[in-house]
């Protein structure tokens, strides 16, 4: 029995990259529901897949059908729980947020992640719980859930915003550290400016305050930070993951085995690390699995690998979350 708590249905900036990777997306799962009537990759295929190209396109992220494409692809992986998110700065109730929070001056920096927070923030919040909300009446067995980005200092606000909906379970993470967005391709050229060792110690200071928040019942990706490679001796670390895996048992929130950075980013390594893994076990924090999937034909990605690195880790169970109630699932049997 697998679950993927942790997938998203889209994520700009919208340039030709992302339209090519809508098009394979849509190239491979329309050829296996026999979607295409035409020979592959002949002028008349492709007025096909144009068609179904546009098509969704017009529909937008939140529509029925691309979120059917994610639980079908899920369900013929054996996947029996879904928990579906998207980032808090995809959406503009929540602008005013970030822009507090991120650094978004006119230093080359600010320009950049400017230009970014633009062309990502791209609607309400409401199409997306209205969607997933009628997912759920349907029978699907999916949970809503959203990622939210925590900031030391905007605990209360954040708090206050959030409370305005009712999500069946909230993941907090840290993809920012003093306004940086480090896992920003185009901004890696900041961690040739760091101290490693410093700079995974105030990302776990982050996490410990996110932990501490009570905000969350999820941390996701506890050291994504390693993202583009750039890490220490993980032996330096080992005393920030004892520290941080106490904290989560303390708290009694759940974190995961994300796949994410695995087969999508430089690193190719799950979050946690192996070595961060054992100590979250030996501290008896429960753990989901989630695929990090941004696009439907993700969904899944090596959760198999996921899950028998949680059972060699000595993990019988996982967790996921329904009408926001924490459950546990056997991993075997």
């Amino acid at each position: 029995m697998i679950v993927d708590c942790h997938f998203h249905l889209e994520e700009g900036p919208y340039s030709l990259d992302w339209l090519k990777r809508t098009a394979k997306a849509l190239e491979e799962l329309e050829r296996e529901a026999g979607g295409f009537t035409q020979p592959d990759h002949t002028l008349a295929w492709m007025d096909e897949l144009r068609a179904k190209l546009l098509k969704r396109l017009e529909q937008g992220g939140f529509s029925s059908e691309w979120l059917g494409y994610y639980l079908r692809r899920g369900k013929q992986l054996g996947i029996q729980r879904f928990g579906i998110v998207d980032h808090l700065y995809r959406f503009e109730e929540f602008r005013p947020y970030y822009e507090k929070h991120m650094t978004l001056d006119d230093s080359k920096l600010g320009r950049m992640q400017q230009n970014w927070l633009d062309r990502v923030c791209i609607g309400s919040i409401e199409l997306f719980i209205e969607l997933v909300r009628g997912a759920q009446r349907e029978g699907h067995r999916i949970a809503l859930g959203i990622e939210a980005d925590y900031f030391p200092g905007g605990e209360e606000e954040l708090r206050s915003l959030i409370a305005n909906y009712e999500f069946d379970y909230i993941i907090g993470s840290v993809h920012f550290l003093d306004g940086w967005g480090f896992d920003n391709p185009q901004l890696q050229y900041k961690f040739k400016e760091q101290d490693l060792v410093q700079l995974y110690r105030r990302l776990f200071d982050c996490v410990l305050g996110a932990i501490g928040s009570g905000m969350f019942d999820i941390i996701a990706h506890p050291d994504n930070l390693k993202v583009f490679n750039y890490r220490p001796e993980e032996a330096l670390l080992l005393p920030m993951y004892e520290e941080v895996a106490a904290a989560m048992k303390a708290a009694d929130v759940s974190t995961e085995i994300n796949t994410g950075l695995a087969y999508r980013y430089p690193v190719k390594e799950m979050c946690p690390s192996p070595a961060f893994l054992r100590i979250i076990h030996k501290h008896g924090v429960p753990v989901t699995l989630s695929s990090d999937s941004h696009f439907p034909d993700d969904i899944g990605t090596m959760l198999g690998e996921a899950a028998e690195l949680a059972i060699r880790t000595g993990y019988e169970e996982v967790v996921y979350f329904d009408r926001g109630e924490r459950k546990n699932m056997k991993l075997k049997g």
